[in-house]
């Protein structure tokens, strides 16, 4: 049996899938990005006067995806330190990846309590953010 989860308190899905399905004692979040929950704005990312993006920062962008991931944590009943996996898709890897790993460590300072993770990176995502999460976390085993 499966549970799905939906919260309007992080930025809709920009396809046909869940927030999050809760499977047994694992919830699995589908890529989640930056975006601000409800305007779909994207924090950091400068644009020109046509409305072309011409920069961004991908500090705020990163505070801004965790705050998303936490969001659909709190919504699935899910706890942050019960996070075990986490994959990163970074656009530009070379200019984010120090920066990134410098938020990571703020929100994960103990490493033997942080999830495992993994890092891409990729040419492109859906919407112009510079990164995205896809996480898994697991549920203690007498929680319901």
């Amino acid at each position: 049996m499966t549970e799905i989860i939906q919260t309007d308190k992080a930025p809709h899905p920009v396809g046909r899938y869940p927030h999050a399905r809760r499977v047994g004692q694992l919830l699995f979040l589908s890529g989640i990005g930056p975006r601000t929950p409800g305007s779909n704005a994207i924090p950091g990312n400068v644009y020109n006067a046509a409305g072309r993006l011409i920069d961004y920062d991908i500090v705020t962008q990163c505070h801004s995806v965790f705050s998303n991931v936490r969001a659909v944590l709190e919504a699935s009943h899910c706890r942050w330190e019960w996070l075990v996996d986490v994959t990163v898709y970074l656009t530009d890897m070379s200019r984010d990846f120090h920066a990134y790993n410098g938020v990571w460590a703020e929100y994960f300072p103990n490493i033997d309590k942080a999830p495992c993770r993994t890092t891409l990176g990729i040419t492109s995502l859906p919407t112009p953010i510079a990164i995205e999460l896809k996480c898994v976390a697991a549920f203690p085993e007498n929680h319901r």
